[in-house]
């Protein structure tokens, strides 16, 4: 019995719109339902490349590397000044899974700013913040904030080198007094020095040093008493 082939259904025609409206290589803008706008390359829907993208409740803008529709590579992101309308950076730098994560620039919007290393969305790894009232930390940040190694400096230049835990000093650190000439050199417990060694430090050419000097240390071994005040540190911190 012969075989009757019939000829072939043709494809629906939605099935041909709809392969052309995907969005696939090519540069495209389009607007959201809430009037956000994006123009850049796309790949299967997605924002994907370089790309533009605008939001319309606060219009800010992105202008960067896109993956997979979610910020991730190289991009800067900025503000509209409420009066002037000009736009202010707020982010510059690199970009993973719509988070900062890298090297990165932050400007805030009191007149801070940290340059360093992120991972999603936090300051993290080594970097530099300068704050408001013209004190600079640089060093190691953990979640978001100074966490391991890192120096201190306040206007007058006093400084601070040592450990740090959650934002605050504490461990073993040294504390330059330099409008005094003197130098603390001991082991801090969240923020407060707990025991150390006062010594003279450039008292000579200090701008302000201390009216009475520092009396002599009648320890017969002082270096001991901070290396047995570090082992119990270092055991408090164990338990």
């Amino acid at each position: 019995m012969p075989v009757v082939k019939y000829p072939r259904a043709a494809e629906p025609l939605w099935h041909e719109w709809d392969r052309k409206a995907q969005k696939h290589g090519l540069r495209h803008t389009v607007y959201a339902v809430n009037g956000d706008r994006y123009t850049g390359e796309w790949l299967d829907n997605l924002k994907h490349g370089k790309g533009i993208q605008i939001w319309k409740h606060n219009g800010a803008i992105y202008s960067g590397d896109w993956k997979f529709g979610k910020r991730d590579g190289y991009g800067s992101y900025s503000i509209p000044d409420p009066v002037t309308k000009e736009y202010l950076k707020v982010y510059t730098g690199w970009w993973r899974n719509n988070k900062e994560c890298g090297y990165g620039t932050m400007f805030y919007p009191s007149g801070e700013r940290y340059e360093g290393e992120w991972s999603s969305g936090q300051r993290s790894g080594w970097g530099r913040m300068c704050y408001g009232d013209g004190s600079t930390y640089e060093g190691q940040w953990l979640a978001d904030r100074p966490g391991g190694q890192g120096m201190l400096c306040l206007p007058n230049n006093n400084r601070y080198e040592g450990s740090w835990k959650d934002g605050k000093k504490h461990g073993p650190g040294r504390f330059f007094f330099l409008d005094k000439g003197q130098l603390l050199e001991g082991i801090w417990v969240t923020d407060v020095p707990k025991c150390g060694i006062i010594i003279d430090f450039s008292r000579d050419t200090a701008p302000a040093p201390t009216q009475y000097p520092i009396p002599k240390i009648e320890l017969a071994d002082p270096d001991g008493v901070l290396a047995e005040a570090q082992v119990m540190f270092d055991d408090s911190q164990n338990e």
